[in-house]
């Protein structure tokens, strides 16, 4: 009598008409045949030494998806893994797991599966339409991971996508937005407070300022670890833009928006905290064109991390080539947009306005932005600039810091010049 199958190992797919794709023939003498499967399967029999040989599971056929992906980023040390941090990265692939779309092997190893990120954000930074890549089983729907992720955390929807996709190579550009109190952009003679409100003169100057960022720059002061003559510290802005302010419990608040192809860590901080002080005084506005200068090296300020939200990112090549080839679907989301935007109102809104209320995040800030134009310390590479303010010459020194790209993707090929 045949044993039965479960006592089995060594599982062989055939092909239709019972052809193996073994290069040898089969001995049916010494294989059962097993027809309650899709596809025809011949199992080896045991013999007396086999006993101790667990059944291998079948091989589960995987395919690209393209995962659209929302978070808070207050608590985590960033979305980028590292085994023992709290990062939005390890919960996600924690709920990957639990559903058994991972298994224990890939879930230590996410090359195994292919995983990228779109662009990287820092501690405490925030996204509403962040992408990552990674291979799966079909069937899999946002639902099902949704439900054993924090409420901070959101699949917002799954698109298949090309075998050879890659969520950060495949990026043309990404829109960042920040958002803070608008008292933080008072002229200096005015004491900021929650009762300040924004006048149309200095709105339309911030939108004049921030067009001295468009374009290809030399942003190595902008950021931290970098060499003034780093190819690396060439980027390319393409749009910037300052929203009409809003008010949200008793607090004012503007929003700034910047798209370009890639950014590094702490270049929009930087770019935020030069305009609040050029807004405020203390310097003027072709410093902006000064710090560019590879021969300065300047420690600019660093506005807080909690207003700053990745807000898109745009895959106009891939969706010119592949969106409408009948197979695919155009990464633009469309159809979830009032996700996102709900999203942002339950989650982002009110974790900024909040921190501004109880914890006086800005107010703190503005308390020393001015010191980094009037107290600087001579150390490492010191070169004189200018005080706008009050005409004096002060030292600032290089900031040596190791550090890495805030999107993760310092050679981005593809320069398409799309608007928002």
């Amino acid at each position: 009598m045949l044993k039965k199958i479960s006592e089995y190992t060594l599982t062989i797919r055939a092909k239709p008409l019972l052809q193996c794709n073994s290069k040898h023939p089969i001995n049916c003498s010494k294989f059962i045949v097993t027809m309650n499967h899709p596809w025809p399967v011949y199992t080896k029999r045991k013999n007396e030494h086999d006993d101790n040989i667990e059944m291998k599971k079948p091989r589960i056929k995987k395919k690209m998806y393209a995962i659209l992906l929302a978070y808070c980023g207050q608590g985590y040390l960033g979305l980028q893994r590292n085994m023992g941090a709290k990062t939005i990265e390890e919960e996600l692939m924690l709920a990957l797991k639990k559903i058994d779309v991972v298994n224990e092997e890939e879930f230590l190893k996410q090359q195994l599966i292919n995983f990228q990120r779109a662009a990287r954000t820092d501690k405490g930074v925030s996204a509403i339409r962040q992408v990552l890549n990674l291979s799966m089983r079909e069937g899999v729907i946002a639902n099902d991971i949704n439900e054993y992720l924090p409420e901070q955390i959101r699949i917002l929807d799954i698109k298949r996508v090309t075998k050879g996709f890659n969520s950060k190579n495949s990026c043309d550009a990404r829109t960042y937005s920040y958002t803070c109190p608008s008292f933080a952009f008072a002229p200096k003679h005015i004491k900021p407070s929650e009762e300040y409100r924004i006048n149309d003169e200095i709105m339309e100057n911030l939108n004049k300022w921030t067009k001295y960022f468009e374009g290809t720059h030399n942003f190595h002061n902008f950021t931290s670890g970098r060499k003034p003559y780093d190819p690396s510290c060439s980027r390319h802005i393409l749009q910037t833009e300052w929203k009409k302010p809003i008010v949200k419990d008793g607090i004012e608040f503007i929003t700034f928006f910047v798209k370009g192809q890639s950014f590094m860590l702490h270049q929009i901080r930087k770019m935020v905290g030069t305009l609040m002080a050029v807004s405020r005084g203390y310097i003027e506005p072709n410093f902006i064109i000064k710090a560019y200068d590879p021969k300065e090296c300047i420690q600019l300020p660093v506005a807080p991390g909690l207003g700053l939200l990745l807000e898109q990112v745009h895959y106009d090549w891939y969706n010119k080539k592949y969106g409408d080839n009948g197979f695919h679907e155009k990464l633009d989301f469309v159809d979830v947009e009032h996700l996102v935007q709900e999203f942002k109102e339950k989650l982002i809104y009110p974790v900024i306005i909040k921190a501004e209320k109880e914890e006086k995040l800005m107010l703190t800030y503005l308390d020393t932005l001015d010191l980094h134009f009037e107290e600087y310390h001579a150390m490492g590479n010191v070169s004189k600039i200018e005080d706008f303010s009050n005409k004096e010459m002060i030292e600032v020194k290089c900031d040596n810091e190791e550090n890495f790209d805030e999107d993760d993707n310092v050679n981005n090929d593809k320069k398409i010049n799309a608007n928002i």
